[in-house]
C-alpha cells in the first residue's frame, strides 16, 4: 500500500509491516454489511457504495473457488439487555433490533445457498460466537475481511484474527468508515501490526 508521508515509519521502526500473504484455506468474512450500516439515511450508516462493489467481487471469487464465506450482523433483543455496556456508550445501535430490516445483510452482498449469518453483539467477528469451530471445521488458515467499519469492527476482527492464528487480508477497497481519517489511520496499524492491507484486485489475483 502507498501510505500518505504523515504515515510513513522512521528509520528505526522497520520492523514493522511485513507480509504474512494468503494462506492455502483462505476464508471471505463479510463484516456487517447490514442495511443499518449500508444506507447513508440512518443513524448508524454511511455511503459504502464502493466497498459493496469491492466486496460483491470478493464473493463472487470465492464461490467460483468453493472457499469458505461467513457473514455477520449484529443485533439486540428488544430488552437491550444483551447490549451490555456498548448500547450506552453507543445509543445509535438501539437501531439494531432482532428480526428487523435494520439488521439484514445489504441486498447487493446477500447471502447465498447455506453461507451463513453470524450474529455478534459487539465489535470483533470472534466474540461471544461460533466463528472459530466453523473456521476450524473448514480447515481455514486465512481470513479476508471486508466490511465495516475499518476503525470499529473490521480492527476489532483483524486482531481477533491474529490472536487466533490466522493470516489476516484486509482489502483496503473492500472496507470502509465513516470518516476518511480514522479509516486510513486504522488500515495503516493494521497493516504494521495485524494483517496485510492490499487490494481487492491483490486478492483476486492471488485466488487465480
Amino acid at each position: 500500500m502507498d501510505w500518505p508521508d504523515e504515515f510513513e515509519m522512521s528509520d528505526d521502526q522497520s520492523g514493522f509491516g511485513s507480509s504474512v500473504g494468503l494462506g492455502e484455506r483462505p476464508a471471505l468474512v463479510v463484516i456487517d454489511l447490514i442495511n443499518a450500516f449500508t444506507d447513508p439515511e440512518t443513524e448508524l450508516g454511511s455511503d459504502v457504495g464502493g466497498v459493496l462493489e469491492q466486496t460483491e467481487r470478493l464473493l463472487a471469487a470465492f464461490r467460483e473457488n468453493d472457499l469458505p464465506r461467513y457473514f455477520t450482523t449484529v443485533a439486540f433483543e428488544e430488552s437491550y439487555g444483551d447490549a451490555g455496556r456498548f448500547i450506552e456508550k453507543v445509543p445509535a445501535l438501539r437501531e439494531l433490533q432482532l428480526g428487523t430490516e435494520a439488521v439484514e445483510v445489504d441486498d447487493s452482498v446477500a447471502p447465498a445457498g447455506d453461507e451463513r449469518v453470524i450474529l455478534k453483539k459487539y465489535a470483533s467477528a470472534f466474540f461471544g460466537t461460533d466463528l472459530e469451530t466453523e473456521l476450524t471445521t473448514n480447515r481455514v488458515d486465512t481470513l479476508v475481511l471486508a466490511g465495516v467499519t475499518t476503525s470499529g469492527c473490521v480492527r476489532a476482527t483483524a486482531v481477533d484474527s491474529l490472536q487466533h492464528g490466522y493470516r489476516t487480508i484486509v482489502p483496503a477497497d473492500a472496507v470502509g468508515d465513516r470518516a476518511e481519517g480514522p479509516h486510513r489511520a486504522n488500515l495503516f496499524d493494521i497493516d504494521q501490526k495485524y494483517g496485510d492491507v492490499v487490494e481487492t484486485d491483490d486478492v483476486l489475483a492471488e485466488l487465480e
